[in-house]
């Protein structure tokens, strides 16, 4: 979607090369079906939105996330009793900070669409957040690595949460459902092991692919101010939340779940399972074989 073709008293401002875009000139409490639909056209070409100056209450917040989809609370997070049940409340010094680089909830069948944040408190300085573009991270590896990386799938679990039993397999290329392109759909914090390579040649891509995918040229980095309601697709970005503050950082966030995962080309390699008994080496060569086994 052209951004011209946004109402005409919305501004919509551009804040990188890659994405984001910053939208005012309204209030998310009171939208129209087809204002609603200009928000999505919105999202798709900038992958993350930024809407200042809303300030919602904890209802216009989960009625304004429930326009976009069915939300569900964290699987594993314990959220604040404070709060209403479909809103996942983070305060920084009651838990840790997301400064590793993640798509949300990956190790999940299905996982998050998106996430409506509200920034409730936030410091002076820091605690900014950054976002990366997976569209662009996927178009510019060389062409052997994005033929290598179309057929292979990866592991992803829920270690960050001390839920390591929560798994599931992922393709490492993915293709949005909407725009129909291919996304690099691997993370730092979630993703352990290329299914069908050897734990140390797993060891190897993934390290560079997880890297990859931070490279400043393919990200945005936000300043918050409190009151900024913000949304991103999880389905072709990834996240990271800079550890640099000082004080209070409290947000509040809704997220669509139910996302279906779909290869951008069929993996014609059967997963890895090496010979022998289970080397005490790597512990994500017996998760992966305890996970295949357990699906087989």
């Amino acid at each position: 979607m052209n951004a011209l073709i946004a109402p005409r008293h919305w501004t919509v401002k551009r804040l990188s090369g890659s994405l984001g875009a910053e939208v005012s000139g309204f209030n998310i409490a009171d939208l129209s079906e087809q204002e609603i639909s200009n928000i999505k056209a919105l999202l798709i070409q900038h992958q993350v939105l930024f809407f200042p100056g809303q300030h919602p209450s904890n209802q216009e917040h989960v009625s304004f996330g429930e326009r976009f989809g069915p939300l569900e609370g964290h699987p594993n997070l314990k959220s604040e009793a404070d709060t209403h049940p479909k809103i996942f409340k983070l305060i920084a010094s009651h838990g840790g900070i997301a400064d590793e680089w993640h798509t949300d909830i990956t190790f999940q069948e299905r996982p998050a669409v998106m996430s409506v944040l509200h920034m409730v408190t936030c410091p002076e300085i820091g605690g900014d957040t950054m976002w990366t573009n997976l569209y662009q991270a996927y178009n510019e590896l060389s062409e052997p690595m994005k033929e290598l990386c179309l057929g292979l799938t990866a592991l992803h679990d829920a270690h960050p949460h001390n839920r390591p039993e929560q798994m599931a397999i992922h393709p490492v290329v993915r293709l949005h459902p909407e725009t129909e392109r291919p996304a690099l759909y691997v993370n730092e914090h979630f993703t352990r092991r290329i299914v069908e390579l050897s734990a140390t040649e797993s060891e190897v891509l993934l390290g560079y692919l997880t890297k990859w995918v931070s490279s400043p040229r393919f990200t945005i980095r936000y300043q918050w101010d409190a009151g900024t309601v913000c949304m991103w697709d999880n389905r072709c970005t990834q996240h990271f939340v800079i550890n640099d503050f000082q004080g209070e950082r409290i947000i509040e966030r809704v997220t669509v779940m139910g996302d279906q995962v779909e290869a951008a080309r069929a993996s014609p390699w059967q997963p890895y399972v090496r010979s022998g008994p289970l080397s005490a080496k790597s512990r994500h060569d017996r998760q992966l074989f305890n996970f295949l086994t357990k699906s087989s």
